[in-house]
């Protein structure tokens, strides 16, 4: 009985939807702010009711109620807790309530928020995402229904996927839902900016931590993913443009030229269109990417569904938010002529628009890559596979161009400069990296990809070291102390642009793991037996035995290898070959050992039943560990600029510290 008090929780939360769309019509019709507030509460309710239908599938999980035909398709009694929770969005129908109740939690977040500060926008913000969370709940309660029962109830589970039996994979989807759904917050502001004419820079500014904390989200996301398919697919990468990757690296790509566009808006009240385009275009892959995930048309481990009356539905969903938005702007478009005009196409604005255009050519470069495999299927056209060939060929200059752009973009003057200013700038950041190039030449680096990508990012490092060392010598000498104190003050007076720099220095670090862990990874596949060695590079791997092995829900077998670095052992290692019993699914799990900043890798795609051989497959891959020291730092950047202390609230509180005796600048709020 009890979950069908969660079925009826979350069927209420749709009639509360109902309520989010009418009542602020209702409001801006009449000008009785009153239905505005019974939009808001209505936006509480749903949270909290699907807070309940949430609760309730979970105790499912935990009570192990197979009658409810979700939890027997991805859980098991033999499941850990920890994973038989996770289960809840392992696949299609839980992976969309948990989208819906992440959309009502940033709902209800930003109501309120900004209830008091954007009173004239709560209307159409509220509106908007309960559009989008009616859509969802139609879906989940019509088309994917969790709580669906089966009679008679089976006594055990089918089991979760043993691929998603992993913790990277119990992160990583929560993470990339916060970010594809923490791109509503930002897209409702903007069509709240269209619907209401309040065409300026105020939603850019209130959209700013939002859009950076979805940003963050996917990134994390993404990165989770890469390492998860790293060290549990075995086959020695991060990324392998699998089609539901490129799915969460789209709306990746539009947002952060989003995040550097608004700048522009913020400083000369340039780039309207353009970043109402880029908002809309990003919230819009975040749904064309629900679309390919969900529907069922893609063939990957992430794809959950395969019902077309799903992808019928989900494709109209988006289609009528695409017209609803896109027409808008359309619509919208005589209004948002900027009376501020480019002066010279050698400037900090026009490199920000030179940065937005190799943005959108990145993504056509992935969006093409994606669907036209697709689309010569579903035309009955000879079947074709885009893989990592295509892609090194036409995204990775891209890729390079718009690292390079890092390096000009923040430094470069506004307006226009000279051709002096230029050398000034950026001459001795060009002959530094020619000459760190020429000493990686001759260390032995002799690729032209690779030298390419490493003269880019010195050039970048140089400008950011030259940048850093000026503004600490600014602050230094203006408060009289040490340089280090004076990075310091320069970090309070203006946090946004230094966590900017170090998020660029964290891409730098993540660029240099690339080059060197994907064009240098030395890799042998063999068959051994015990006994037998192989050399690679300086290392020797011996495999020392095989043997049975046995987890809670899994058997397998297990191989021991004695590895060898200049005649000495530094280390064993325990790949394995696991079968897991319920779902009679095999896996494969990878041993690695840690190097050098690289790894050592090694995998036993098959054994031998007797034991007496097995397939192996070892790499040695340099530097892999840059790509996520790469985004560790990117993701401390981007919590610091979330959280920072604006100035402007440092200001007020200085001043009330000046004008009211014993108040402490701490103790100062501002006003909203």
């Amino acid at each position: 009985m009890i979950i069908e008090f969660g079925h009826f929780a979350v069927v209420t939360a749709l009639i509360l939807s109902v309520v989010g769309i009418t009542a602020p019509i209702i409001g801006l019709k009449t000008g009785n702010a009153t239905w505005v507030l019974v939009a808001r509460r209505a936006v509480i309710g749903i949270f909290i009711l699907l807070t309940i239908g949430m609760a309730i599938l979970i105790y499912g999980y935990l009570a192990q109620d197979y009658s409810v035909k979700y939890i027997y398709a991805t859980s098991n009694s033999k499941l850990p807790i920890f994973y038989k929770i996770a289960g809840l969005w392992g696949g299609h129908e839980g992976s969309l309530l948990l989208w819906a109740w992440i959309l009502a939690l940033y709902c209800m977040l930003a109501t309120l928020i900004h209830w008091k500060s954007q009173p004239a926008v709560m209307p159409y913000l509220i509106l908007i995402e309960s559009i989008v969370i009616n859509g969802f709940l139609l879906l989940i309660l019509f088309l994917s229904n969790p709580f669906e029962r089966i009679f008679p109830a089976p006594l055990d589970g089918k089991d979760l996927n043993p691929l998603l039996q992993d913790p990277a994979m119990v992160v990583h989807p929560p993470l990339l839902y916060l970010g594809y759904v923490g791109l509503s917050i930002p897209f409702s502001f903007a069509m709240a900016a269209l619907f209401s004419g309040r065409l300026g820079e105020e939603w850019v500014k209130a959209t700013q931590r939002w859009t950076v904390f979805a940003w963050l989200s996917l990134t994390l996301g993404i990165g989770m993913g890469g390492y998860w398919a790293y060290y549990e697919l075995g086959w020695g990468g991060y990324w392998g443009w699998d089609p539901v990757e490129n799915a969460a690296f789209m709306p990746w790509l539009v947002a952060t030229a989003f995040l550097h566009s608004t700048m522009v808006q913020e400083k000369r009240k340039m780039f309207k269109v353009w970043n109402l385009f880029l908002i809309i275009l990003a919230f819009s892959l975040s749904l064309i990417g629900t679309f390919l995930v969900r529907s069922g048309i893609l063939s990957s481990v992430h794809s959950f569904a395969a019902d077309p009356g799903r992808g019928v539905f989900i494709l109209a969903f988006v289609t009528f938010m695409l017209l609803l938005s896109f027409g808008t702007l359309i619509l919208r478009s005589a209004k948002l002529k900027s009376q501020v005009r480019m002066e010279s196409m050698v400037s900090r604005e026009s490199v920000f628009l030179y940065n937005n255009l190799f943005f959108l050519v990145a993504l056509v470069t992935v969006f093409v890559g994606t669907l036209y495999p697709l689309l010569m299927e579903v035309l009955e056209l000879q079947k074709v596979s885009v893989g990592a060939p295509y892609y090194n060929t036409v995204f990775m200059p891209v890729a390079l161009g718009l690292v390079f752009l890092m390096g000009v973009g923040p430094y470069i003057p506004w307006r226009k400069t000279t051709p002096e200013n230029m050398k000034k700038l950026f001459v001795f950041p060009m002959l530094s990296a020619l000459i760190l190039t020429a000493l990686c030449f001759i260390l032995g680096v002799h690729k032209p990809y690779a030298l390419a990508g490493l003269w880019v990012v010195f050039f970048v490092l140089t400008a950011i070291v030259l940048d850093f060392n000026k503004i600490s010598a600014f602050w230094a000498k203006r408060e009289k102390v040490s340089r280090a104190q004076g990075f310091v003050s320069a970090y309070q007076s203006n946090p946004r642009r230094m966590t900017g720099i170090f998020i660029h220095f964290g891409v730098l670090v993540m660029v240099v793991g690339i080059i060197f862990s994907s064009m240098y990874q030395a890799e042998k596949i063999l068959l051994m037996k015990p006994g037998d060695e192989v050399n690679i590079k300086n290392f020797k791997f011996r495999l020392a035995n095989l043997y049975g092995v046995e987890g809670v829900n899994w058997k397998g077998q297990e191989a021991m290898f004695d590895v060898y670095e200049d005649g000495e052992i530094i280390a064993q290692m325990h790949p394995q070959k696991r079968f897991y019993t319920v779902s009679q699914t095999p896996t494969t799990e990878t041993a690695i050992y840690e190097l050098r900043m690289g790894h050592l890798f090694v995998t036993i795609p098959e054994v031998a039943p007797d034991g007496t051989w097995a397939r192996v497959r070892i790499l040695h891959n340099p530097l892999v560990l840059w790509v996520w020291y790469g985004g560790g730092i990117m993701t401390v950047a981007s919590l610091m600029n979330i959280f920072r202390r604006d100035r402007r609230k440092r200001a007020l509180a200085v001043n009330v510290s000046k004008t009211v005796p014993g108040v402490s600048p701490n103790a100062a709020q501002p006003t909203r």
